[in-house]
């Protein structure tokens, strides 16, 4: 892992101050500095390792959000980068040497998501789900889900979910909802039991709304037509996925916005979906360059049966960071009462990033800005948002 600043250059120095004030300046750094700092000293190391510093890292580092990009190159030059809200750097997160193992010579892979220390990936060529433990070095083909092998076009990101494990555990979940013989089927894969699992999504009534207000539920997308959507709600076990199928019932909310998806051309607005929630982007332009004009975020209504507008950016935010763009998409979650949103643009081969943030409790929208990471002109090949890195421990 790669960041700015030349921090190999100083461990000599490091070396020479009191463990305590090593580990207050450690505290401080994101987590790939941390480990070019563990790699050239044992001394460094040792003071990384020690399980009072470890406990206090994982907490601070908790709250943390990482933004990753996969650039298209060939698997023997593939590269992650990362974007640490904490840090406002960008870091490079070399993964050729892990994947090299398992993936063959001239292999398109694409980047589908990312939970923890762990990164998913598709082969298009193979059809495989390939995963790599950052924390272990470690890469795991995932045998064919039971609707057997798929390209990297089958894949949609808001239909798919991985999920860690707990802290210092190696093990994780991959679900993803699909249509199957025209019913809603979440198919759930755990590493533990390296076995799929397939269950058919059961239809909301009212002993099942209480499902909606649980903290670990998870909202997975099937399908979206211009005035309902499919979507199936998996809880922490094993019980029978949730089926809803939220409308838009019409109403005008709010002058200008985007109900119902039926008024004007449909090429002009851009949805990203993700954890039970909905961003529209509205957009104006001719001869395929746009500007957007308008960002809106809906969210599923308490029983599950509607899209509820929430908030709108405001338009002062929006005039800082509306740019032109031919091609754009997007990418939402939402974790601890924050939903997340990242759009990413391109104009003429010049990549754009545009990362919001809203409170739920403070209804309060803020703009996370993004420097550049030398993206112009290269063929991104995955985007993703996910929570802090784990530090590894000390025998990784």
């Amino acid at each position: 892992m790669s960041g700015g600043r030349d921090l190999t250059s100083n461990a000599v120095g490091l070396c020479l101050l009191p463990s305590d004030l090593l580990q207050d300046i450690f505290i401080r750094l994101a987590l790939p500095e941390i480990l070019r700092l563990k790699s050239v000293s044992k001394t460094l190391a040792s003071v990384i390792s020690c399980d009072d510093f470890r406990h206090l890292y994982g907490r601070r580092s908790a709250s943390e959000t990482w933004l990753f990009l996969y650039k298209k190159r060939s698997p023997r030059a593939s590269a992650l980068h990362g974007f640490n809200d904490r840090s406002c750097r960008w870091f490079q997160i070399p993964v050729a040497g892990i994947l090299l193992p398992v993936v063959p010579p001239g292999e398109d892979l694409y980047f589908l998501t990312a939970s923890g220390d762990f990164f998913l990936f598709s082969s298009n060529n193979c059809r495989e789900l390939i995963a790599v433990n950052l924390a272990s070095n470690a890469v795991k083909k995932i045998p064919a889900s039971p609707l057997g092998p798929r390209g990297t076009s089958s894949w949609r990101r808001s239909g798919l979910k991985l999920i860690a494990g707990p802290p210092g555990s190696d093990s994780f979940r991959f679900l993803f909802a699909e249509l199957y013989e025209n019913r809603p089927v979440l198919f759930a894969y755990s590493s533990e039991t390296d076995t799929w699992q397939s269950l058919e999504g059961k239809e909301i009534d009212n002993n099942t709304l209480t499902r909606f207000n649980e903290r670990e539920a998870l909202f997975l997308s099937v399908i979206h037509r211009r005035r309902e959507s499919v979507l199936v709600c998996a809880g922490p076990g094993n019980d029978a996925p949730i089926v809803c199928r939220p409308r838009f019932d019409g109403r005008v909310v709010e002058e200008g916005l985007a109900v119902g998806l039926i008024a004007g051309n449909m090429s002009d607005r851009l949805h990203v979906y993700g954890d039970g929630k909905m961003v529209i982007v509205r957009s104006d332009g001719c001869d395929g360059v746009r500007v957007f004009g308008s960002i809106e975020l809906w969210g599923l209504s308490i029983d599950g049966r509607g899209w509820e507008f929430i908030s709108k950016v405001p338009k002062r935010l929006v005039e800082r960071i509306k740019k032109r763009y031919g091609a754009m998409m997007g990418c939402l979650e939402e974790r601890d009462g924050i939903i997340r949103i990242v759009l990413l643009s391109n104009y003429r081969g010049i990549w754009d990033l545009i990362w919001l943030c809203y409170d739920l409790e403070r209804q309060d929208w803020t703009w996370v800005p993004l420097p550049d990471d030398g993206t112009s002109g290269l063929n991104m090949a995955g985007i993703a948002l996910s929570s802090a890195l784990k530090l590894p421990c000390s025998g990784s």
